[in-house]
């Protein structure tokens, strides 16, 4: 329907036949009537201009936000803007992306460099891109899309200010902050993080009023801190009176007394198995309310184990507390509530992985950026520190002394293998590591003899460490153990060494589905619980977080920090006579380029050595100095983050390039659905027409896609063994998965040596 025809705008014939527009709309909606009601601009510009002040008061920048509020829409003023929103509606109105919509953002920015001259820039980089996303200045790529382009059209400021827009928003005053010693590209992301949330949020009141219940839901954190201690008392009440748990206890017993500590950086090492999730958690809830902090974010590496994690979280607080935040979220733990929380981490405890937290951080994207201001004073645990990937530790560590510095942040770096962040020089190159580091257990000697009283294995090392032991030698030895674990690098190698042992061992490997990785986890759990005979062969994926407890574990070589998680799998409780072993073996293939072969010649080398106890912390805290500096500093930023966001007088920014380079996964892969379980069902329902339905069963799908390599997902297409359901929803139509060891692509496709890992 054309609203031109609608009663209401006919009642309002001026809207359309004047030559002066007396009325400017922002956007339109119909009621439950049938009538269309108007959002009117100024009232809009307002709203989100009050919205986006309180957001970034925050980290005092609430007269920068207010003015990008007030400008961010100027555009709309423009005729062809209300010619246009008469002739549409709702959100759609306001998207410049599609065919026939009107550049209305480009206004504000002009705006801002005539008021402002040379400091407009910084407004100009948030009002440009609140809905296309934060611009790079330049762009030879897309040289239309730079700001520096847009900056060049003076005939679109002078169309919207021939319509007499309100005087007081034109001349608001201008801002008498500054960002001080901040870094400049964090702050205006900020700030864009703070304007674009507001204007959603203020959309949204408009155009959708009965989400606005739906939002802010969640208990506060001192609501949380009761449950919490209420359950650990219950816990302890009931714990066996044994070594490990006694050190639990007095890990949890430092992990509160450090929460009185400053606000800063702390770090939390404690042996695998040592009860770090609880304690850190205890931290962050004694830390927030000594500081009066607002969310706590638990961020996790891997998608695989965020679910255990949430699941422990959920039954301490209850599932009204916790926001889980990741790609494979079950739709049927969704709410209306958790799925609005989850575009702005409106919550106060927030479950989350390393993507979702860091990408944030560096993201142009309306969408992805809006969340990033609810970081601000706050208390952000990094579970598995080891695994913040070496690429981009730079920009991380950037973000982390940025956020901690300014912006009343708190971070804990939680695990076994404590990597070495410390700031190094060389002769002709610099690394700004993590330098004021507070660990909650105690000094270097109190480490140590928590590892000491916490050891609960014995490490066995080849006799040559570059002499590798065949895959049917290696079987032999792990079918003469009733129970045992073996973790390999390589999903191939999983695979063939599973065809190798005795039928019911178990394969674990990333070309099974989530689901089917979860139903196998819990069966090895009730196996393991029954003291049945078991045997598993597993990628890297059961290193972090997967509570898994054998006597015996196989490791193939690796960087010490995979070795020492696995060992966390090896007599997690202590409840053997004597230590468990965790056996290292040379296997027949290589690691994968890049980070997992590098590590294990970096681990190798120390290895050589022969040392007492290889996972010894000042062994491993080695290692790391070794892993990082083996190139030089600059492979710790290889994709050049720093240098497109670097500080400068002309605030020539990369933005939108440097979000586009800071993926912490590779796009190399892409994800398929399977033939598996519940997915049939759902895959038929595909066809049901209905947006929302589509959205909904897609959610439930995530539980059952496997991620491939490119060019293999290229040859499954050609071959007829996966079809494209949806525009980029591809499924798999040929019998390949198996019930065992997930989706078999060897079976029609040629791949790589380095295809086929985790």
């Amino acid at each position: 329907m054309r609203f031109i025809a609608n009663p209401w705008f006919i009642a309002k014939g001026d809207l359309f036949v004047s030559s002066k527009i007396s009325t400017f709309l922002a956007h339109v909606r119909q009621n439950n009537s049938g009538q269309w009601l108007p959002h009117l601009l100024e009232d809009h510009l307002r709203g989100v201009a009050a919205l986006a002040e309180s957001f970034a008061a925050a980290f005092d920048a609430g007269d920068w936000a207010k003015l990008a509020g007030l400008w961010h829409d100027l555009g709309k003023y423009r005729p062809a803007f209300q010619r246009y929103i008469r002739g549409a509606s709702g959100y759609d109105a306001h998207i410049e992306t599609a065919s026939g919509r009107v550049d209305h953002s480009t206004v504000g920015a002009l705006h801002a460099m005539e008021r402002m001259k040379g400091l407009g820039r910084i407004l100009a980089y948030l009002i440009a891109g609140h809905h296309a996303g934060l611009p790079d200045w330049q762009s030879a790529e897309t040289p239309a899309s730079s700001l520096a382009h847009r900056l060049r059209q003076p005939n679109l400021l002078a169309e919207a200010l021939a319509q007499s827009p309100p005087t007081d928003i034109l001349n608001a005053p201008l801002p008498t902050s500054n960002p001080g010693q901040r870094d400049l590209a964090l702050w205006i992301r900020l700030l864009f993080s703070c304007l674009v949330d507001a204007d959603f949020l203020d959309t949204e009141q408009f155009m959708a009023p009965e989400k606005i219940g739906w939002r802010g839901q969640y208990p506060a954190l001192a609501e949380l801190e009761p449950r919490f201690e209420a359950y650990m008392a219950t816990l302890a009440a009931r714990a066996d009176d044994t070594p490990v748990n006694r050190m639990r206890a007095l890990v949890l017993e430092r992990c509160r007394d450090a929460a009185q500590q400053p606000l800063g950086l702390f770090s939390l090492t404690v042996p695998t198995g040592g009860g770090k999730t609880l304690a850190s958690l205890a931290f962050a809830l004694r830390h927030a309310r000594r500081h009066g902090k607002r969310r706590i974010f638990y961020v996790i590496p891997y998608t695989s184990i965020i679910e255990q994690t949430a699941d422990v979280f959920r039954g301490v607080f209850g599932d009204d507390a916790v926001l889980e935040h990741h790609s494979n979220l079950d739709s049927e733990q969704e709410t209306p509530r958790s799925r609005l929380a989850c575009e702005n981490w409106d919550a106060s405890l927030i479950v989350t992985t390393n993507v979702q937290f860091f990408e944030s951080l560096f993201a142009a994207r309306p969408s992805r950026a809006r969340k990033l201001h609810n970081i601000i004073n706050s208390v952000v645990i990094l579970d598995e520190a080891q695994l913040l990937p070496p690429d981009f530790l730079t920009p991380i560590l950037g973000a982390i002394r940025e956020l901690s510095r300014h912006y009343s942040v708190s971070f804990v770096l939680c695990t076994a293998t404590q990597p070495a962040l410390a700031s190094q020089r060389g002769f002709d190159w610099r690394f700004d590591g993590l330098d004021d580091m507070r660990e909650i257990v105690g000094d270097a000697a109190a480490v140590r003899e928590l590892h000491k009283q916490l050891r609960r294995v014995e490490v066995t090392l080849p006799e040559d460490l570059h002499a590798p032991t065949s895959w049917e030698a290696l079987a032999a030895e792990l079918a003469a153990h009733p129970r045992a674990l073996c973790i390999v690098d390589r999903r191939d190698d999983a695979r063939l060494l599973h065809g190798l042992l005795p039928a019911g061992t178990v394969h674990l490997s990333g070309l099974m589905c989530g689901q089917h990785r979860a139903e196998a986890i819990a069966a090895i759990k009730q196996r393991l619980a029954a003291g049945e005979p078991l045997r598993v062969v597993s990628t890297q994926l059961v290193e972090a977080g997967v509570d898994l407890d054998f006597p015996v574990v196989y490791r193939a070589l690796a960087g010490l920090d995979s070795i020492a998680q696995a060992a966390g799998r090896c007599n997690r409780e202590g409840r053997l006579a004597n230590l468990g072993r965790v056996v290292v073996f040379v296997p027949p293939t290589e690691p994968p380029k890049g980070h997992l072969r590098q590590a294990r010649d970096a681990g190798r080398q120390l290895l050589l050595r022969r040392p007492p106890d290889p996972l010894a912390p000042e062994l491993v805290n080695e290692y790391f100095q070794s892993l990082y500096w083996r190139k030089g500093a600059e492979r710790l930023d290889c994709k050049e983050i720093m240098t497109l966001l670097k500080n400068n007088n002309r605030f020539e920014f990369s933005f939108r390039t440097a979000a586009e380079r800071f993926q912490l996964i590779p796009e190399t892969q892409t994800p398929v659905i399977v033939r598996y379980g519940d997915s049939e069902r759902l895959l038929a329902r595909l066809a049901r027409a209905g947006d929302d339905l589509d959205r909904k069963t897609l959610r439930q799908l995530q539980r059952y896609v496997v991620n491939i390599p490119r060019r293999i997902h290229q040859r499954l297409l050609t071959d007829g063994a996966i079809e494209e359901r949806r525009p980029g929803v591809y499924v798999q139509v040929a019998p390949l998965y198996d019930p065992e060891i997930g989706l078999r692509i060897e079976q029609t496709a040629n791949y790589g040596p380095d295809d086929l890992i985790v």
